[in-house]
């Protein structure tokens, strides 16, 4: 008679873990592209936080669970007055970053936004700071925060260079709070027991669906998710820090762990897959390779996939202006990932549902020459008919060339290409753009453009002189990284 007894053995951590907490303590950063990027990343994420102060729909999450609660070195929250915990300042910042899909992108088998770490990765080092000075003790200063930056972007892209969470309905907030968990235990003063520890709790903490990303569920969970899964972060890094255990086999354990339960579509797939193919793969060693080539929104607040979109958009616009009413279709070139993601047909329930449609992306920068926040939002929206007017005339294609180059990781392109034909029988030309602005292969051209966005964006909760001295400040590479934590934060709250 067989047996029900498991043997009761605890395991050594898995390995997966073990390389993550490694790489946490030990790797030490000698790229200079990587630092460079960093604090580009840095300003970019700033500004896209202070840019969605403007919408309550966002300001409504903020601020302390308990209202007058006081924080002795509360973590501020850019662009406010608020000192809040730790947990909950980085569950804010997370919010405020994501709100408006405007800050940075990572496109693989996963695809994320990896500057959703500087929620925990801001909310930690600020209260650190202050805590330190008040005892006497050296401040952390920004570099600290790049080097985090870093560190969670790497974590984040190398697992979703070929691991695909959305295939098995998981969002790629898994992996924020994932890296966010190491960080931040980091920055915390973890040892290698207690880093493992927390990371052990992230996996089998339970994760997010990717229900409210796609149609007909989209809305606006999916702006504040990723500051969730940071706020999450932060609260098991401190409970490892307290000295809780950890699972070991969080991510391998039979029947029980992250892979078996959460990692396949049915236990069928669990019968027929050798092990080794149930577990993570690993293009690279975790290093400097995802900061350096980041993808920039710098341009449209739009889902990464439809960025070249609306570029060739903005590009036909003169051509058709004022030929709205003569246009007879509208083929959309894309590549797979755009398609399985962003292509939407019918009605569009909210800003959350428009901002992840590549047919409206498309059809308001035909139609207007531009796209900003405010042409989600409904008031807009209900303003003009002949956005979904174009829409019903657009076809979406995939161009298998396309697709090739999105996953050829020497390339990483994001083409789209757009042609509009007219009733006469005329058509415009087919304008294709294979890379975004934000690209790397476009830095140069991108950093005076991310720069002035920056700019923009700080204009809109702070004077013109403070602003300056803010964009002055991170443009000087040692300057910044120099600065104690807490007073950077100090130009940043109102």
């Amino acid at each position: 008679m067989m047996s029900t007894v498991e043997a009761n053995v605890r395991p050594d951590y898995d390995a997966e873990l073990q390389k993550i907490a490694d790489y946490v303590l030990n790797y030490r950063i000698a790229s200079d592209e990587a630092w460079d990027t960093a604090r580009l990343c840095l300003m970019d994420t700033l500004g896209c936080g202070l840019l969605a102060l403007r919408f309550p729909e966002c300001t409504k999450h903020l601020g302390p669970l308990v209202e007058g609660t006081v924080v002795p070195h509360g973590a501020r929250v850019p662009g406010t007055s608020f000192r809040l915990d730790p947990v909950k300042a980085a569950w804010d910042i997370g919010a405020i970053v994501r709100w408006l899909d405007y800050n940075d992108t990572w496109l693989a088998a996963e695809w994320g936004h990896p500057s959703d770490n500087l929620g925990a990765i801001l909310a930690v080092a600020d209260h650190l700071s202050q805590k330190r000075v008040a005892q006497g003790e050296a401040p952390l200063v920004m570099r600290d925060v790049l080097e985090a930056m870093i560190m969670a972007h790497e974590i984040q892209g190398v697992l979703a260079l070929e691991n695909s969470f959305n295939r098995v309905g998981l969002d790629h907030v898994v992996l924020v709070k994932v890296a966010s968990t190491a960080v931040a235990a980091r920055l915390l003063g973890a040892d290698r027991e207690q880093l493992l520890a927390a990371l052990s709790h992230a996996w089998v903490d339970g994760q997010s669906l990717r229900t409210y990303r796609h149609a007909p569920n989209a809305g606006s969970r999916k702006s504040w998710a990723a500051g969730d899964a940071t706020s999450r972060a932060v609260r098991l890094a401190d409970i490892a820090l307290r000295g809780e255990m950890g699972i070991p086999g969080a991510l391998t354990a039979s029947q029980w762990g992250f892979y078996d339960v959460l990692f396949s579509h049915t236990n069928r797939d669990l019968a027929t897959k050798p092990d080794e193919e149930r577990r993570f793969r690993f293009q690279r060693e975790f290093g400097s390779y995802v900061m350096e080539n980041i993808l920039f929104k710098l341009s449209f607040p739009a889902e990464f996939h439809a960025q070249t979109a609306c570029e060739a958009a903005v590009t036909l616009h003169p051509m058709i202006k004022g030929r709205l009413d003569e246009v007879e279709r509208i083929v959309i070139t894309t590549h797979e990932s755009a398609i399985r993601i962003i292509s939407k047909e019918g009605d569009l329930a909210n800003p959350a549902d428009r901002d992840h449609c590549l047919q409206y992306m498309v059809a308001v920068p035909l139609m207007l020459g531009e796209l900003n926040a405010e042409h989600y939002e409904d008031d807009f929206h209900v303003a003009h008919p002949e956005i979904d007017t174009l829409r019903g005339k657009m076809e979406v294609v995939e161009e298998p060339r396309y697709t090739r180059d999105y996953l050829d990781p020497e390339k990483r392109s994001i083409a789209n290409a757009i042609q509009v034909f007219f009733t006469d029988g005329t058509s415009t030309e087919q304008v294709a753009v294979e890379y975004p602005i934000g690209h790397r292969r476009r830095r140069k051209e991108g950093i005076p453009v991310l720069e002035e966005k920056f700019r923009r964006n700080l204009e809109t909760r702070f004077p013109r002189a403070r602003s300056e001295r803010i964009v002055t400040l991170c443009q000087d590479q040692q300057g910044l990284e120099a600065t104690p934590v807490h007073r950077f934060m100090d130009l940043l709250v109102i």
